[in-house]
């Protein structure tokens, strides 16, 4: 990603993908094909569900057809660019850039990551700047209906639905970026409050709790949760709870066992 926001800019190329693959696919050895298209004459599938009771949602060209399907849709990419000779819009050409590179599904594995990337990358030029949004949070957030939705595009050439799915998601990944960074800023200044001002149980408590994101604590904390998390007895889990109430860290909701602490900031759905 880091590679992808920096050269945004760049055509798409053969070389550029076999780069990206060799880094999302780094260390795995049981790939026979890494940084090249695949090879393998067995068919490529996208299956979901169980391993005993898979469920087949594209077959892939056979890999002797991939180089000449990949050719294609390198020069496409290109040629509907913002600065190419027939530019899309913006969305139409993400959502149908990633389409047709997983109904390629060029590599042995990875192409879900990869065409993540390529929409990114067009979103990016679309925009003219980097896009830092959560594309691929969201849509492993909707995986079932993704793949339907991919399995629905790939059984005739009219994917106007499969754009409204597609534009639908970018625009809630866009909504959990900026919950995301809200949350970090806020999460920065709360700290910045209490710095020196917590025991480490109280500390180890609350990093804890702020690891879960945006959207809290399933539940919010309970005292049960704080001595596990910190193996404090149940008269300093009171102690500390109530201290973190009185100094802004926690917002406590609820009576006696009933009572669940949750962070003294917004929180904010990601989805």
């Amino acid at each position: 990603m880091v590679d992808l926001h920096r050269g945004f800019a760049e055509p798409l190329s053969n070389e550029l993908l076999f780069k990206w693959h060799r880094m999302g696919v780094r260390g795995r050895r049981d790939l026979g094909d890494v940084g090249r298209y695949r090879t393998d004459e067995e068919p490529m599938q996208v299956v979901s569900g169980a391993i005993h009771a898979p469920r087949v949602h594209l077959e892939a060209p056979p890999s002797k057809a991939v180089p000449r399907e990949m050719k294609r849709f390198v020069k496409w990419f290109n040629h509907t660019a913002p600065s190419g000779a027939e530019p899309l819009p913006n969305l139409t050409r993400a959502g149908t850039a990633h389409l047709y590179f997983v109904s390629i599904h060029p590599f042995e594995d990875g192409n879900g990551r990869l065409g993540r990337a390529i929409a990114e990358k067009a979103l990016a030029q679309g925009r003219r700047q980097p896009t830092l949004i959560a594309l691929a949070a969201t849509i492993l957030a909707r995986r079932k209906q993704y793949y339907a939705a991919l399995e629905a595009a790939n059984k005739s050439n009219e994917i106007t639905a499969w754009l409204r799915w597609f534009a639908a998601v970018v625009i809630e990944a866009q909504q959990r970026t900026i919950a995301r960074v809200e949350f970090l800023i806020d999460k920065t200044r709360l700290l910045d409050s209490l710095r020196g001002q917590l025991n480490d149980r109280q500390e180890k408590a609350l990093l804890r709790m702020l690891r879960e994101g945006p959207e809290g604590f399933t539940g919010g904390l309970s005292a049960g949760n704080y001595a596990v998390i910190t193996g404090a007895s149940p008269a300093t889990t009171t102690r500390d709870l109530a201290d973190m109430v009185a100094k802004g860290a926690l917002i406590r909701v609820g009576e006696h066992r009933h009572a669940r602490y949750h962070i003294a900031i917004p929180l904010r759905h990601e989805d």
